[in-house]
């Protein structure tokens, strides 16, 4: 940990931009101006650009052939039919109704399967904008019994199947979802340990990280959203990564060979799970609401893409983005993290201007007058509360938030499927072409 010594100043400081097209380059920019706020030495990602160009080449390469049969798979690499989209997504620079239009036209059994995952991510997004900070508690049932078993002895090192899928989240940034799976059935599940600190180790280290879908994520593996915990063992590795275990040297002494046998404790759902009294709220505005002349173009981290609806409604404001000192010691996020989004900036930089801060997003931009793009996440709602937005864009839903239940993925998707699919500004960002991404405990 990086964290710590001098303290953190929370006012705001203006930041030189990154050079772009060089990841070494950014990395460097990142220890510079941000390297006491990182949890580790800021890297690029060997495995993903940060970026409106490499966001499109992924989404044009993916072809979804195969999806349905392929999305799972684990091990040799070269099996794995996972997209691995997730990255530019939770970004904002693969919008999900986009992707959900690039698709079409192929095999419809893996267009559907496909199309099932991104409902799926759409539904985190509306579990966390009504949910907030509730999503950190359990939702339907207690967790697995604690225990006093330690981090190294869940996530075993010695265990092939451990160690291939936290040296790919701890060096990449991006795992399988599959092998999210096990990871969280192997912390939480098998071992008792705090399901919250393990969706938060998850969070420092993805690129595709977010509150939404982690969070979700680990509440349906541990089973406190669902009551019924995921059953990682040795059948799920030998399916999944066939070979793998021959290579592990605790292959005849395998310490998942059987399924664990968990019982929760069902609990009573909060009440916003039932009903959003306010839905209209919780997705924002259907429409522009333009109240003044903005001077600058805020951007945030869930909105990142050149199909932000802020910026192609105001192609001529300068941009802005502000790195949130207070919230980033906090999170201790790696490094990578960190030069995933220089990248993006830097790249973004080279076709507009943009102001680049750190410091506390409001002190930086008080009595500046905004246009912005609605977030569904509290951090943005709060903020944006204490700003000036001149202008305000919808976010391009896939299903606008309803005020029906979330208690599953299958009631949510009932009321949403009775309405429209969302949409927002697509401008040019509607020529791109092929795509997928990922949903459930599923594939990414």
């Amino acid at each position: 940990m990086r964290l710590g010594g001098t303290p953190l100043v929370v006012s705001a400081t203006q930041l030189p931009t990154p050079p772009p097209d060089d990841p070494p380059a950014a990395a460097r920019w990142v220890a510079a101006h941000l390297g006491d706020l990182c949890a580790d030495e800021p890297a690029p990602s060997p495995a993903f650009r940060g970026g409106q160009r490499a966001a499109d080449a992924a989404l044009a390469a993916f072809d979804v052939t195969g999806y349905a049969g392929w999305r799972n798979e684990v091990w040799p690499r070269e099996r794995r039919g996972a997209s691995r989209l997730s990255p530019w997504i939770r970004h904002g620079l693969l919008t999900l109704p986009r992707v959900w239009e690039a698709v079409e036209g192929g095999p419809s059994a893996d267009v559907d399967k496909l199309r099932d995952e991104l409902l799926w991510q759409e539904y985190s997004r509306h579990l966390y904008a009504r949910m907030g900070s509730r999503l950190r508690a359990p939702l339907r049932a207690d967790p697995p019994a604690a225990t006093d078993a330690s981090p190294e002895q869940a996530w075993d090192r010695r265990m092939a199947c451990m160690d291939l899928t936290v040296g790919e989240l701890e060096d990449e940034g991006w795992v399988p979802n599959q092998a999210r799976l096990w990871l969280a059935g192997q912390w939480a599940v098998r071992h008792g340990l705090d399901w919250r600190e393990g969706e938060q180790r998850f969070f420092a280290h993805l690129l595709d990280g977010s509150r939404a879908a982690n969070g979700t994520g680990w509440q349906w593996a541990v089973g406190t959203g669902t009551g019924r915990p995921y059953g990682f063992s040795r059948r799920q590795v030998e399916r999944r990564a066939p070979g793998l275990c021959q290579t592990c040297p605790l292959a005849s002494r395998c310490p998942i060979e059987t399924p664990p046998e968990v019982e929760l404790d069902r609990r009573e759902p909060d009440p916003l799970l039932r009903r959003d009294p306010d839905p209209e709220a919780t997705g924002g505005p259907r429409t522009a609401r333009v109240a003044g002349a903005p001077e600058l173009v805020w951007l945030t981290a869930e909105s990142l893409g050149e199909d932000d609806p802020a910026l192609l409604a105001h192609p001529d404001v300068p941009a802005v983005f502000v790195f949130d000192a207070p919230l980033l010691a906090r999170l201790a996020l790696s490094g990578k993290r960190l030069v995933f989004l220089a990248e993006t900036l830097a790249e973004l930089a080279t076709t507009r201007t943009v102001h680049l801060w750190r410091g506390d997003p409001v002190a930086a931009l008080a009595g500046t007058s905004l246009a912005t793009t609605f977030a569904p996440v509290p951090g943005w709602r709060a903020r944006s509360a204490r700003l000036d937005v001149a202008a305000l864009h919808p976010w391009p839903w896939l299903r606008r938030p309803h005020e029906g239940p979330l208690q599953s993925f299958t009631a949510w998707r009932k009321h949403a499927e009775g309405g429209s699919r969302g949409g927002g500004s697509r401008g040019k960002g509607s020529s791109r072409g092929g795509g997928g991404s990922r949903g459930r405990g599923r594939r990414r």
